[in-house]
């Protein structure tokens, strides 16, 4: 049986672009939100061992730099109005 032809869309070239990038900002996100779980996941099961002295550190850093980026991602691309942002 064929497949039916798509209905018309009342989207411009420039929306469907639009939307098509915030689904890989999402993506980016959700990508990052897994990071951030998995470094804090390692940095529990080292707990205090002195063994791994130097990942413990490292693992909290990580985690703190990516909390940041996911906050400056998310509010830059959700909450920023039309204003361009300078670095």
């Amino acid at each position: 049986m064929a497949q039916p032809n798509p209905a018309p869309t009342d989207r411009s070239p420039d929306q469907i672009a639009h939307e098509q990038a915030m689904a890989e900002v999402s993506d980016v996100l959700l990508n990052l939100e897994h990071t951030i779980l998995r470094a804090r996941k390692a940095r529990r099961k080292l707990g205090g061992t002195s063994t791994q002295h130097n990942a413990g550190p490292a693992l909290d850093a990580a985690v703190k730099s990516l909390e940041l980026t996911r906050k400056r991602l998310q509010q830059d691309t959700y909450f920023s109005g039309d204003e361009l942002r300078l670095i």
